[in-house]
């Protein structure tokens, strides 16, 4: 399982993003995470899926609602990741209006989510193989902290413990 001290695993994401203009949209786009992390102060947080009750309305907003102060604090970039399809992920950024604040990325078919050993099995609930919910402060591709959830829970991935986290890294 992933932990402090941990490089991020290795693997592609994908992302759905779209181009200010006339309907104009491109991808999903496909990225490699440890390229995309590398130089970079990443606030990153895993939901089981988006627009699920807990993640939709209480931890992505927390998220956007700090995302100000999390990149003043000397956040690169915000990431989301859930196990969603990349326009699942994009219409849920479009939804919640994450543009230039939280990067909406995809891990459809869980692969990157089963390298990092935070998987959350909700077969029985018809929802299949999901992350854990977590969140996490990565510096050059490596986790400085980890705040995982137990099953159900939304008590130390929040945006206000990592932002004090992030704070108390600088100094």
């Amino acid at each position: 399982m992933l932990k402090v001290g941990d490089a991020l695993p290795e693997g592609a994401l994908q992302e759905y993003v779209e181009l200010a203009g006339e309907g104009c949209a491109v991808g999903p786009n496909a990225f490699d995470v440890r390229k995309a992390a590398a130089g970079k102060t990443i606030a990153l947080f895993a939901v089981p899926g988006a627009f699920t009750p807990g993640c939709h309305l209480k931890h992505l907003p927390g998220y956007l609602e700090q995302a100000d102060a999390l990149k003043a604090a000397g956040v690169d970039e915000i990431w989301c990741v859930a196990v969603n399809d990349a326009f699942v992920m994009g219409a849920w950024g479009r939804d919640q209006k994450t543009a230039g604040k939280i990067r909406m990325i995809a891990d459809g078919s869980a692969t990157w989510t089963q390298a990092t050993g935070l998987t959350l099995d909700l077969t029985t609930k018809g929802l299949g193989l999901r992350s854990n919910r977590y969140s996490a402060l990565v510096v050059d591709g490596v986790v400085k902290t980890l705040n995982v959830e137990d099953s159900g829970k939304l008590e130390v991935s929040d945006a206000s413990r990592l932002l004090a986290q992030v704070r108390a890294s600088k100094g």
